[in-house]
């Protein structure tokens, strides 16, 4: 009897304790993961409150007055006590109060505490953070820049001098000479409109703001709510670790006279544009402002440029090796505008568009409406998705988008054959001993496997040159082995640092990476290589090779080689090539049409704006490369990507800036546009990369915006188009399908007046998602230049429309103003976008275009 109390008692025990922990398990499950929340409040930010707005040229405000701290304070109370009274305790952390341009905050909590944020009084808006990606010379030449450019504009001591250009990316690194302070040439100029700070850290030590580098912070509590952050590479400091931010920064600003050195190679050396070249030599113009470097060949006297402006760079680092988030960039800009950057570039973006809310009014987007509002010129990366449509990351008229393109530069790389056949490939690689005059055996990697080793027989293995202990070092030693394109690099799981690494162990002469037919066409870039090698990307070329090897190659009845008589050589890679077709808009470059929401629909706004070098751009590096492991140790880089046109951008922006210190941003961004060129250096419409490697195609609006920037016709534009923040506010209140309540609580402005149709906004280009029967816009000019000049309109229309200019030609005074009605009548319903373009050709020579995309899908 005791012995069944004794069981029923146990058993009770079990059913007692399973179900405490069904419960445990019940809490568990409902725990609540965080997540990064960006909050916009109601009320002015600082820069815009009444009490705080400056008559000081060139700022809205002053930081360092009584009335900017009061306010200050009072807005970050203000997010404290909405935090306190609304969310439990203990169940969020504020990442950052922003308070300059944007008045809000972003914090770190779950997903039921967010809703109630929603229903707090002041509170406008709420958004999940998207998390942020990057966007990843010879120059002046290929864009055109003549040397009378500098020789009009002053000394090269005040080229760009005094202006501020602000990077939110990366960080910087400060021992680079690229941003070495040259107390033999100061810079002179006035900077009293701006007012940053130099934080320190691990590798950024007091001496890194040096007068080149006037600013440097970082942001990084977003980062470290969304993710475990690694001490050694996410450095809470300005000093970047990355290399992106340093490549981009010195793109559009680094030094002069600075020598290109990767691997032991001399590449040139930067020298300002405006040297001449005389009997292969050089001397300075005593004259230049805005300047590019200059790299001359060292292997011939081609000359290659990289970009330039001479001015002060501001760094904001806002995205780490780890993880970006939104809410460390919005924190950056905010603090940028109110530190009093000049430009601002963004070579970052978010992963994807807005979840909830239309593009334009992300606050992403909004905080670069109210640097704009501020008067800062922002340019931002198109995106690296291309080139699929609707691909683009920059989605908003206040923003410049910068789409990339190729040169007409190219290194290439070659394998020569025993047979005298030379198999074009890539990779920037010095020599096999001897270049070319020795040839040596070559050897198929899975032809030289050690047939008695302990390996897996994986493709990673036998053909990909990943582990040395695979291979039979009396086979390797002294070739040249043949690697193939397999799984591994298809699934990204292969290197070619794997490959190096391989190489120097076994003592290969060099290697070559052949294209695979069971996965076609591979893209190489020219990466610098730390031993003899090449990317042969092409399954044709690859093929070449293949048949040359198996002629020469002697085997027994089992496959097994008994003679290896194929014979080859690695020719030079790193010396450049000019002349080819160019520009050609890069395959990974973003397209168009620009959207509204998450659903792709299409916006009345081109996107991208323009197009700008950004394939293969040489620029400074940070050696600690910790997100690429194959440049760890380099101070230069040769780069692709949005990433790398968008500085293009900013340093012309900061040219005309200079020059025309009164014009607004959108100003400077209208002369770019308005003087942009759709034609090639041969005289053709410029070509676009397809989804197919090596396939091309004219390329349109959506591919290359206005066109590829022309720096030397923008500097004189002779008629610009302008539009300011109440303008870009009544083009959002336009759209029928955004709510008023939405659009107030985006930018706290009601809608006022409206300009009728999206597409009334005054910006360089005309774009109708969906034009129905007939729309009439208007454009307003404004004349530059400095005497009166006739302009006779012209327009091509876009398939399925009729365009009538009113007036037809019309002539206009030094500062004077014009306005142009352009009639829009649907003859044809394609449903589909085409494209056109209005042309005003004056009589002074000036020729201001305007690309015309259109959607014709109603006759009635």
């Amino acid at each position: 009897m005791a012995t069944g109390v004794d069981v029923s008692a146990a058993s009770s025990y079990a059913v007692l304790l399973l179900l405490h922990l069904l419960a445990i398990s019940t809490i568990a499950s409902v725990v609540e993961e965080r997540s990064i929340y960006l909050i916009l409040m109601e009320g002015e930010p600082v820069a815009f409150h009444g009490d705080v707005l400056s008559s000081q040229q060139g700022r809205r405000f002053d930081p360092k007055s009584e009335a900017y701290e009061v306010h200050a304070n009072k807005l970050v109370d203000s997010h404290d006590q909405v935090l306190e009274s609304t969310l439990d305790k203990g169940s969020y952390n504020k990442l950052y109060s922003f308070k300059h341009v944007l008045n809000g905050f972003a914090v770190h909590t779950t997903p039921s505490q967010a809703k109630k944020l929603q229903l707090a009084q002041g509170v406008k808006l709420v958004e999940r953070d998207r998390r942020a990606k990057l966007m990843t010379t010879y120059t002046p030449e290929f864009l055109g820049l003549p040397q009378t450019v500098w020789t009009q504009e002053g000394g090269d001591r005040n080229a760009g001098d005094g202006i501020v250009m602000g990077f939110v990316d990366t960080g910087i690194n400060p021992f680079h000479p690229s941003f070495a302070y040259d107390i033999l040439n100061p810079l002179t100029s006035n900077l009293s409109h701006f007012s940053g700070a130099c934080e320190t850290g691990p590798l950024f030590p007091p001496f890194s703001c040096n007068g080149k580098i006037v600013s440097a912070r970082f942001f990084i509590a977003g980062a470290q709510a969304a993710a475990s952050l690694n001490a050694t590479i996410d450095i809470p400091s300005p000093a970047d670790a990355v290399g992106h931010g340093s490549h981009v920064a010195s793109i559009a600003a680094g030094n002069a006279g600075v020598p290109v050195t990767v691997n032991g190679f001399y590449y040139g050396r930067a020298e300002p544009v405006g040297w001449h070249r005389v009997q292969g030599l050089f001397y300075l113009v005593p004259c230049c402002r805005f300047c590019f470097l200059v790299l001359r060949d060292h292997s011939s006297n081609d000359i290659d440029y990289w970009l330039l402006f001479a001015n002060r760079v501001a760094v904001y680092k806002a995205v780490y090796p780890t993880v970006g988030t939104l809410a460390d960039v919005v924190a950056a800009i905010d603090q940028a505008v109110a530190d009093g950057v000049d430009i601002l570039t963004l070579s970052i973006g978010p992963e994807e568009p807005p979840q909830d809310t239309v593009t334009f009014l992300s606050i992403f987007d909004i905080a670069m409406l109210f640097a704009r509002r501020a008067g800062v010129f922002v340019v931002q990366a198109a995106g690296n998705s291309g080139p699929g449509p609707s691909t683009v990351l920059s989605y908003s008229p206040w923003v410049v988008g910068a789409a990339a393109s190729r040169t007409d530069r190219r290194y290439t790389a070659s394998l020569l054959l025993g047979n005298g056949l030379n198999v074009s490939g890539v990779g920037l690689s010095a020599p096999t001993f001897g270049n070319g005059s020795l040839l040596y055996r070559l050897v198929l990697a899975k032809d030289a496997i050690n047939l008695s080793g302990a390996f897996p027989r994986t493709p990673e293995y036998v053909e990909e040159c990943q582990h040395p202990e695979a291979f039979d070092p009396s086979v390797v030693r002294g070739s040249i082995v043949i690697c193939s394109f397999s799984a591994g690099f298809y699934n990204e799981t292969s290197t070619l640092t794997a490959i190096f690494d391989t190489a120097r162990v076994l003592g290969f002469m060099g290697f070559v990476l052949v294209a695979n037919p069971s996965y076609g066409d591979f893209i190489g870039q020219p990466i610098p290589f730390s031993v003899s090698g090449a990317l042969i990307p092409k399954v044709a070329d690859a093929k070449i090779v293949s048949q040359y090897y198996e002629q020469q190659t002697l085997r027994d009845a089992r496959g097994i080689v008994r003679q290896f008589n194929a014979r080859a050589a690695i020719q030079d890679g790193r010396v450049a090539s000019f002349g080819v077709q160019a520009p050609i808009v890069s395959r990974f470059s973003s397209r168009g049409p620009g959207f509204i929401d998450i659903n792709r629909n299409p916006s009345d706004v081109l996107k991208p704006d323009i197009l700008a070098p950004g394939n293969e751009i040489w620029a400074a590096w940070s050696p600690l490369s910790a997100q690429d492991p194959i440049l760890t140790g380099y101070n230069f880089a040769l780069l692709s990507g949005s990433s790398m046109a968008a500085p293009h951008v900013a340093g012309i922006a900061a040219l005309i800036k200079q020059e025309y210190p009164s014009w607004n941003p959108s100003m400077i961004a209208s002369a770019m546009s308005t003087t942009a060129t759709k034609f090639d250096n041969n005289g053709g419409i410029i070509m676009a990369e397809g989804f197919n490697i090596g396939s091309l195609y004219s390329s349109n609006n959506f591919d290359f915006g206005a066109g590829f920037v022309n720096p030397t016709h923008a500097m004189d534009p002779g008629l610009v188009l302008s539009s300011e923040f109440e303008d870009y506010i009544s083009f959002l209140c336009s759209m029928p399908f955004i709510d008023r309540f939405a659009i107030r609580a985006a930018t706290r402005v009601w809608c006022g007046q409206s300009i009728g149709h999206p597409a009334n906004l005054n910006i360089p280009s005309v774009t109708i998602s969906a034009l129905r029967r007939s729309l009439t816009v208007r454009r307003s000019f404004k004349n530059v230049a400095t005497k009166p000049e006739t302009y006779v309109s012209l327009a091509i229309p876009p398939n399925g429309t009729t365009i009538t200019l009113r007036p037809p030609w019309f002539t206009i005074a030094p500062e004077g103003t014009q306005d142009l009605d352009i009639e829009i009548n649907v003859i044809k319903s394609t449903n589909e976008f085409s494209f056109g373009e209005i042309i005003l050709t004056g009589s002074l020579n000036h020729i201001v275009r305007m690309p015309v995309t259109i959607r014709p899908v109603s006759i009635v």
